[in-house]
């Protein structure tokens, strides 16, 4: 046992949902584990809702594994009440109604985290969307505004439109003045983003994106990707690309290797870079936190920025959690519920 501040009675024992082998859905299975006692410069949460994201999904297929130190029960966010401190915390932290991101662990009834990466859920706000902005608000922030430059004005092209980082790319970049052009995988999908905020969509099944963006805007191209295909889209994607645009990919789900044409990139002055969130430092990630603080809080705070819910599941359902992400059926987050008692 640590020295810990409590504010209420922690159980010794919780209910998680832990991976039980590496394989489909069905590996996702509830267990009991002991609760785990924060260290120094950590807070333990109970947990109300934990957002389920894409890398839980390849965590769970054996391919993308925890950080060293992580938790190996999945989950990269949660919202929920602080009620112990380790070592070192400022007291004033027990109690707070907060949502983090987390390294590993959300699928449980308690989970570990660091207080600089976590944020105050305001007076009313729903926790269940509170679980749903820290991981794509994080990548989102990163990728498009600190990697990509993006600027009052410019175009954002935006692939998976429909996701949980697609939505919530839309919705920010329209706060922050960007046009936002989406692809989805089908019409309903590419309504839905325009009912999100998109200017345009486009089905990337039936039209050829690319071209697609080079009409939309008028043969110019899009100042800034963000890509989560590489592959094969990466010099589809340069084709699109203005003068001095921006290509950000923060995933691989077309393929780790991609073949371009570098006297393309020359001549236009294209500039390719990607992020990963899960492997930052700790230091690295309370920085992103604490701009975030700054520059987009206040708009959650005021109202003006909510995630896009899909469904939420109990956590006891995880699998048919996983299910409906891998299935591409949903559009914008999907939460789980964890209950105590």
């Amino acid at each position: 046992m640590t020295s810990a501040m409590s504010a209420t009675q922690v159980p010794e024992q919780m209910t998680v949902a832990q991976i039980s082998a590496p394989g489909g859905p069905e590996a996702l299975q509830t267990d009991t584990r002991g609760v785990p006692q924060p260290g120094p410069g950590e807070i333990l949460i109970k947990v109300s809702h934990a957002g389920v994201n894409r890398p839980d999904c390849l965590q769970r297929r054996g391919v993308y594994p925890p950080p060293p130190g992580a938790s190996d029960v999945p989950g990269l966010e949660v919202s929920g009440e602080v009620v112990m401190l380790g070592d070192g915390v400022d007291p004033g932290e027990l109690g707070k109604r907060i949502c983090a991101l987390v390294a590993g662990g959300g699928y449980a009834q308690y989970c570990i985290a660091r207080p600089e990466h976590c944020l105050p859920v305001p007076d009313g706000f729903d926790m269940a969307e509170a679980a749903a902005l820290p991981e794509t608000l994080f990548t989102v922030w990163h990728n498009v505004f600190q990697r990509g430059y993006a600027r009052d004005g410019e175009v954002l092209l935006v692939h998976g439109g429909t996701s949980g980082i697609g939505t919530t790319a839309i919705k920010l970049a329209k706060l922050f003045s960007l046009d936002v052009i989406v692809t989805c995988g089908s019409d309903d999908k590419c309504a839905a983003a325009q009912r999100t905020g998109a200017d345009h969509a486009i089905n990337y099944k039936t039209e050829d994106f690319a071209a697609c963006v080079l009409d939309i805007t008028k043969g110019r191209g899009c100042d800034l990707i963000l890509d989560m295909v590489a592959g094969e889209y990466t010099q589809r994607n340069l084709d699109c690309l203005a003068e001095d645009g921006r290509l950000v990919v923060i995933a691989v789900q077309g393929g780790m290797q991609s073949d371009i044409n570098m006297m393309k990139l020359m001549v236009k002055r294209h500039t390719m870079t990607g992020s990963t969130m899960r492997a930052r430092s700790n230091v690295f990630k309370g920085l992103v936190a604490d701009e975030i603080f700054r520059e987009v809080w206040p708009l959650v705070e005021q109202g003006d920025l909510r995630p896009q819910m899909d469904r939420i599941f109990p956590l006891a359902e995880a699998a048919q959690a996983h299910a409906r992400m891998e299935a591409g059926e949903h559009i914008g987050k999907i939460v789980l519920a964890v209950t105590h008692g």
